[in-house]
């Protein structure tokens, strides 16, 4: 342990695993989730680096430094790790070489075992089954043959998506019928290793709502979850989260336990998130993902602590923050680069005045330079004492961002 680093270590705990305000965490990942993170702890008094691709990525924007290179790049990735107390991530999709590099210098949270979970549906799924999770029935496929022998043992309609690398509906197929298993193009997909399939089809399942829990573990085994959230969808990607969510005080206790046997099975240092499928009879674990979520944003306002400040706490060993909401409502409005698009075609800017006008709106943009259709430029947050117009309110404030400029 150098000098620099024991400065950094609280001699109150006995333990080397607290890491003072003062210290430098690693993000790698340059995103709007190492952004809002850098930005929690900062102001707890952190000094945040970025590894990530270029210096204007949103999370490069607030960071004490960045070193620019590919997750490929060992000396990069060496030169990065050497400048750490304490490294984390905001993305799954890092090769697992990559954080073991990191490790060699700092403390890297969450570990690759965690991550080879969540780069992979096929061994999500196979470990959480394992673990006595409840997830849908689920298939390999390899091939139109086994999509459609996957679809004969569930039952059809099966969902088939990629094992790796798919997100916000991208690599995923609704197949109804064995002559639709004849449209898809089966090659191409990342096969994993051990001859793992590079699909997977999964049963159908038919539910009232989707909601998801955020878990934080320390590397003493100290668990924290949130309030469940409420999530809604539009072409597969979150469009509203809701505070707090409409399921049963019954089924609120048993999500949270179903994300705290997650992250203890996992031996999870940091943040995870478990999406669910919510039954009329059960809750269904639909992927879990080991980083801050989109449905988590909402924490900023509603909570106690945000799922940002806990990322910081979980992984420097302090004490986990309170996570109870302090509104009786909130919501969450994603904003996606099709609103940009769409003032553009009208050769204007989305009008921010109009939107902020609305009373109660909190505006968080991510810094992104280029927007596109189904990009995630930001979002758009409120709190109040009744959730219907939490919500109502929101939806004005986005509708508005196209009004016309009086």
């Amino acid at each position: 342990m150098s000098d620099r680093q024991a400065s950094k270590i609280d001699p109150a705990s006995g333990s080397e695993h607290v890491i003072l305000p003062g210290a430098t965490i690693g993000m790698v990942g340059g995103g709007q989730l190492g952004r809002m993170f850098a930005m929690a702890a900062a102001r707890m008094g952190y000094r945040v680096g970025v590894f990530c691709g270029s210096s204007d990525e949103p999370a490069a924007e607030v960071a004490a430094f960045t070193v620019c290179g590919p997750l490929t790049d060992h000396s990069a990735i060496e030169a990065f790790a050497k400048r750490c107390d304490v490294i984390t991530l905001e993305f799954e999709n890092i090769p697992a070489d990559t954080i073991a590099a990191c490790s060699k210098h700092a403390p890297t949270y969450p570990d690759a075992s965690v991550l080879a979970m969540a780069q992979d549906r096929w061994i999500e799924k196979t470990t959480l089954r394992e673990a006595g999770i409840p997830v849908a029935g689920f298939e390999p496929v390899y091939d139109r043959e086994s999509a459609i022998a996957a679809g004969e043992s569930l039952g059809w309609p099966i969902i088939v998506k990629t094992c790796r690398s798919g997100y916000d509906g991208k690599g995923q197929h609704r197949l109804n019928s064995p002559d639709e298993a004849a449209l898809v193009q089966w090659e191409g997909a990342e096969s994993g290793d051990d001859g793992q399939p590079p699909w997977v089809a999964e049963a159908l399942v038919l539910f009232e709502r989707e909601a998801s829990v955020i878990v934080a573990r320390t590397l003493d085994q100290r668990v924290e979850t949130f309030p469940v959230f409420e999530n809604d969808h539009q072409n597969h990607i979150l469009d509203e989260t809701k505070l707090p969510a409409n399921v049963s005080p019954e089924l609120q206790l048993q999500a949270r336990e179903i994300a705290t046997r997650v992250a203890e099975h996992l031996g999870l240092v940091g943040l995870l998130c478990v999406e669910l499928f919510v039954t009329p009879d059960e809750l269904i674990v639909n992927e879990v993902a080991p980083r801050p979520h989109n449905s988590g944003h909402v924490t900023i306002e509603a909570c106690a602590t945000s799922q940002f400040e806990q990322h910081v706490r979980a992984i420097c060993g302090l004490p986990l923050g309170d996570t109870s909401m302090v509104v009786p409502a909130a919501s969450m409005l994603n904003l996606l680069g099709d609103i940009w698009e769409a003032a553009e075609a009208r050769e204007t800017l989305p009008n921010w005045g109009a939107c902020l006008d609305t009373p109660g709106v909190a505006l968080h943009l991510y810094g992104k330079h280029a927007a596109r259709a189904g990009r995630k430029m930001g979002h758009l947050s409120a709190v109040g004492s009744d959730l219907a117009d939490v919500s109502e309110r929101l939806r004005l404030a986005r509708e508005r961002l196209l009004s016309d400029r009086g």
